[in-house]
């Protein structure tokens, strides 16, 4: 290897070829479409076959700006070319000689110019240069053309040396080429089939790698050994319930049961929409420790939210005599020290807070149970870190954010899923609707009226600071607010604010001392405030579906008559199709489908969920019927080999996956 090319693999972080090759292109430039010049009509990006007419001519405009131009033609007409700042590639251009130019294409009629194509030499024997090209994602200082150079190279260096992962039989049953041939034609595909065909072949394999190693960590966590629970704490705790749970909710209360009895450590993962009642789930977990002898642990990612929890969990626990205590960073030394030494004595049954709970002073007396509300809002190494202050207690993770279940049983692979997918009886349906720019005025008077007759609004902005775009902030919407009602109480929430300020600034709000609460997202899972029967969202068509139900699901929570106005529904069709979903439905399960249909791969869940291993070419969001394949076809193997000691190569893979992940339970 030359040094320009061991120059290149150093910038790439790249140890060997083979590693260069796992660098996969992120889209495809096709240039076998070869257009007459006569056909260069708009502005768009074109491949013209044509000869160059005049010399390069080069000048300097101005300092740091070169420009190169010459004239390029074909039987039909004559093109423009310019570069610049690239006089070396307009240099290898030969006058009369023919190429194949590929670029945007600016200006009409003779002002008709391509700026800084690409330009592959035609052919001696006459036959089409066009290819398709990968475009690769690049590190600083890296260009196509290097990575068109490394790839190139480690394509050669282990051309029939690339052993296949793969069982035989699952690539002939799915149509699936071989590793090698997918590789040469993910990075050198001849046609677009070909494309089709490696990326195809790469997703399945990477999901079934993703599922493989999903599997055996579920099954070496069911392998643990842990802390047996009866059920009788939990027949006196539904019996104290001043009402019913809904169906959903006691089919996820048993499986819970059933899963602490079996004497293994519990890992499930409560879904449920917005409402669904989660929380007395979760209140039955502690219940269900504290009658086995055993403190439960509630994980919150606010202080705010923790302290709702805690207030909550006192009114169903206390008919049983359960000690609930709550443990936040913002409390006192003296308050602090008390609720450590209650945790640590045992006093404190359930200890409810925030990251707090993970601190090192804090020391549990007897941990049973862990529960991590919002768990994207935590890591992994969260929850380990969490779960490791006990000896295997039960873990269960909840979620607000539906998601379809096919997805789930990836997304949390190595988790079990409960879903609680009935609302409680007697909730209000939200009055929902989707409005113009042109419904301002009357949407103002809509919430002075609703304070008037006693309720509270939220106004939710997508940016903090006025920018370069458009969209309303949340700052300067809270003082036009307050310039058009001025006899109103308005109050202003954003993340850039510090905790303190943001919980004190809920705490008034859900108090009464504010009517009108704008705020970014960051109370799209927050603090209950009965009272607040308004939401208004601006710009929502920069929103996902999703989200914006969970936005919904801040008011409707008290016996007030609840409405929700979603400001976009005049930003083009597309924006009003996809609010109109959320005017018809309130079913977070049916708009979460919608959300992955509309919204498109990579787009869904807006971050990467915390220790899932990174994917470099598969799409959780948008590759639904190969995973569930590769899901189906993984839980097959490994029932009949956990350990793969069949397919060295295939655990090789799946441990090297997980190993570069944030999940360190195979190191």
């Amino acid at each position: 290897m030359g040094p320009k090319k061991a120059g290149l693999f150093q910038k790439l972080h790249i140890r060997t070829l083979r590693d260069a090759l796992l660098t996969y292109p992120r889209d495809y430039e096709d240039r076998t479409k070869i257009t007459p010049i006569s056909g260069v009509t708009a502005e768009d990006k074109y491949c013209v076959r044509a000869v160059v007419g005049t010399a390069p001519a080069f000048r300097r405009i101005r300092r740091g700006l070169d420009l190169t131009k010459l004239t390029v033609f074909d039987e039909t007409g004559t093109l423009n070319i310019t570069y610049f700042n690239n006089k070396y590639a307009a240099a290898t251009l030969r006058e009369g000689q023919e190429y194949l130019f590929c670029g945007r294409v600016t200006g009409t009629g003779r002002a008709r110019t391509m700026v800084s194509p690409a330009a592959d030499p035609v052919p001696a024997s006459g036959e089409s240069p066009g290819r398709i090209v990968p475009i690769y994602p690049l590190s600083s200082g890296i260009s196509q053309r290097d990575m068109l150079h490394v790839t190139e190279a480690a394509l050669a260096a282990v051309a029939g040396d690339w052993p296949d992962p793969l069982p035989q039989l699952l690539r002939a049953k799915y149509r699936l080429i071989d590793s090698a041939d997918a590789l040469a034609a993910i990075h050198r595909p001849k046609t677009q089939q070909d494309v089709e065909d490696a990326r195809r072949r790469m997703i399945f394999e990477e999901l079934f790698l993703l599922c493989c190693g999903l599997q055996q960590l579920k099954e070496r966590r069911r392998a643990d050994n842990g802390i047996p629970f009866g059920a009788d704490g939990l027949r006196a705790f539904l019996s104290a319930l001043p009402f019913a749970p809904t169906g959903a909710q006691r089919r996820a209360i048993d499986e819970i049961a059933a899963d602490c009895a079996s004497g293994r450590p519990m890992n499930r993962l409560l879904q449920g929409d917005v409402g669904s009642g989660k929380t007395l789930v979760a209140a039955a977990l502690c219940a269900l420790a504290a009658a086995n002898g055993y403190q439960a642990a509630f994980m919150a990612p606010t202080e705010i939210l923790a302290a709702q929890h805690a207030e909550t969990l006192v009114k169903m626990l206390a008919p049983l005599n359960i000690t609930v205590t709550l443990l936040t960073g913002s409390m006192g030394a003296a308050q602090k020290r008390q609720a450590l030494s209650r945790i640590e004595s045992g006093q404190a049954q359930v200890v409810i807070g925030t990251h707090a709970l993970i601190q090192q002073s804090v020391t549990f007396h007897r941990l049973g149970a862990v529960i991590a509300d919002e768990q994207h809002r935590f890591g992994v190494a969260q929850r380990a870190a969490l779960a490791a202050k006990g000896q295997t207690p039960h873990t269960l993770v909840m979620s607000a954010t539906p998601i379809p279940r096919t997805l789930a049983l990836i997304m949390y692979g190595d988790l079990d899923v409960s879903v609680l997918d009935e609302l409680p009886p007697g909730r209000t349906p939200i009055e929902t609707y989707a409005v113009g720019e042109h419904m301002r005025a009357r949407i103002t008077k809509f919430i002075d009226k609703q304070i008037a007759e006693g309720g509270q609004a939220y106004v939710v902005c997508p940016l903090v600071e006025e920018g370069e775009t458009n969209l309303k902030s949340a700052e300067q919407h809270a003082r036009d607010l307050q310039k058009a009602l001025p006899h109103r109480r308005v109050a202003v929430l954003h993340g850039r604010m510090k905790n303190a300020d943001k919980d004190q600034t809920m705490r008034d709000f859900a108090a009464g001392a504010y009517d009108i609460l704008v705020a970014t997202t960051v109370i799209e899972v927050g603090v209950d405030v009965p009272n607040a029967n308004l939401m208004v969202v601006e710009d929502a068509d920069r929103f996902g579906l999703s989200q914006l139900h969970q936005l919904r699901g801040r008011v409707g929570r008290g016996t007030r008559q609840s409405y929700c106005v979603f400001f976009g529904a005049d930003k083009g069709q597309p924006a009003r199709e996809r609010l109109k979903i959320l005017c018809q439905t309130a079913d977070g399960f049916e708009i979460a489908r919608s959300d992955l249909a509309l919204r498109g791969p990579g787009d869904f869940f807006g971050r990467r969920q915390h220790g899932l291993p990174a994917l470099h070419v598969a799409d959780l969001a948008g590759d639904l019927t190969l995973m569930q394949h590769a899901r189906e076809e993984a839980e097959a193997l490994l029932a009949e080999d956990p350990a793969l000691a069949a397919y060295p190569l295939l655990r090789d893979r799946v441990e090297h996956m997980f190993a570069a992940s944030e999940d360190e339970a195979f190191n």
